[in-house]
């Protein structure tokens, strides 16, 4: 398995991070990215997962 990474909203910059996941949104903990539905959406802003992008922290 790869190290977890992180995603960040481009809109609002709230971040998902894979290790910790969202499990107040349905999302478990370690869950990659790519496995995050596609039709998910920022539960800060509402922006569509096609509007985040990996970063390094």
């Amino acid at each position: 398995m790869s190290d977890p990474r992180s995603w960040i909203c481009l809109v609002c910059g709230w971040v998902y991070d894979e290790a910790k996941g969202s499990p107040e949104h349905g999302i478990p903990p370690h869950t990659p990215w790519e496995q995050v539905p596609m039709n998910w959406t920022c539960p800060e802003c509402g922006a569509r997962k096609e509007d985040f992008e990996m970063v390094q922290i």
